[in-house]
């Protein structure tokens, strides 16, 4: 999957989490990505280190990264990058709706101790336009 076709998944992963149609277009036009916390959104490129954060995973993965939730755990503070990756078979597994939210595969960077970042699945809500992580 090309970086034209995964910006079009990662619009359709946006909508269907029913995402505020104002950071869908920042991110269609703009190519800006959304922070949430607490299902409040805020502009990533408001916060350089995570902005660097994310291109420096971009560009290492050859991924796209269209939402970000973050949150404060037991094991550190952690921003949780919803992404699309490069592989056509995993497209339609990368956000998966369920009964009471979605599962999402995401990228989780535990800024607090970054050797415990990883790949994996998160649990998500949407409300009111923003998303927030729940498992």
């Amino acid at each position: 999957m090309n970086k034209q076709e995964r910006k079009a998944k990662a619009i359709e992963f946006m909508k269907t989490l029913d995402i505020y149609k104002p950071y869908i277009d920042g991110f269609e036009k703009h190519d800006h990505i959304c922070m949430f916390e607490r299902f409040g959104g805020y502009w990533a490129y408001q916060y350089p280190e995570l902005m660097h954060k994310i291109k420096e995973f971009e560009e290492k993965y050859d991924y796209t990264v269209y939402a970000v939730t973050h949150e404060y755990t037991a094991f550190g503070e952690c921003y949780d990058f919803l992404i699309v990756t490069k592989y056509d078979e995993e497209a339609d597994d990368t956000l998966i709706k369920c009964d009471d939210g979605f599962y999402a595969y995401a990228y989780v960077w535990n800024k607090t101790d970054d050797w415990c970042s990883e790949f994996g699945d998160i649990g998500l809500k949407s409300f009111g336009g923003g998303i927030a992580r729940v498992a």
